[in-house]
């Protein structure tokens, strides 16, 4: 057995391990968030759980590419310099930084911020563009990594989708913590929550889709 690679498949199963974590985590903690029923305090407590438990779905979207491709150059699935995977691994853990520091500045990095989402809409462009390209037999890669490209491409989008969706989800928010719940407030946090919900549960079946294939690994 060569436990190099088998601690490489380890770890890019863990991103689909903590992706699907998080992301219950947040799930759940997003019902403390809604309900009227508790105070402002319990409700803001919830927001702070909510945004730091999300990190992990994020940290996995951004991990998932470099150790996927990692993983199928070892296996020799892909014909690639080593040098190229080597500056693939680079790229995203610096795309990692750079979401970390915009978590880490709680909405005050605008610069950043907009860098953050340039390198998702490159990454949606990217993976899809390749994921399609493969399936359409314009480039050589497996059927499989191919179809988890194309998969990874919905989800960066969906990821996307979601941060609109929760736009006015902080307006909301700021205007209980400055007057106090109101109907308007939790009527608008409400649907904002169940809008976000059903991408996020598309993301899911996304995640176990792919995992699906990385496991059966149709040529």
């Amino acid at each position: 057995m060569d436990t190099g690679i088998a601690l490489l498949t380890l770890l890019h199963l863990c991103i689909a391990i903590y992706w699907l974590g998080g992301d219950l985590g947040a799930f759940y903690g997003s019902t403390f968030m809604t309900d009227p029923k508790r105070s402002v305090a319990e409700r803001m407590m919830a927001v702070k759980i909510l945004n730091n438990i999300d990190m992990a779905p994020r940290t996995a979207l951004i991990l998932a590419f470099p150790t996927g491709l990692t993983l199928a150059w070892v296996k020799g699935w892909l014909q690639l310099p080593g040098d190229v995977v080597a500056i693939a691994n680079v790229a995203f853990l610096l795309w990692l930084t750079i979401a970390w520091a915009v978590h880490l500045a709680h909405g005050k990095g605008d610069g950043i911020r907009r860098v953050d989402i340039a390198i998702r809409y490159a990454a949606l462009l990217g993976f899809g563009g390749a994921g399609l390209a493969g399936l359409a037999g314009a480039i050589t890669i497996p059927f499989f990594i191919a179809a988890k490209l194309c998969i990874l491409a919905l989800c960066v989008g969906l990821g996307l989708i979601v941060r609109r969706q929760l736009a006015p989800l902080f307006v909301a928010i700021r205007t209980m913590v400055a007057t106090g719940p109101t109907r308007e407030t939790d009527a608008t946090i409400a649907a904002v929550n169940g809008r976000a919900r059903i991408s996020v549960l598309a993301i899911w079946v996304l995640v176990l889709a792919a995992t699906f294939l990385g496991i059966a690994t149709p040529v």
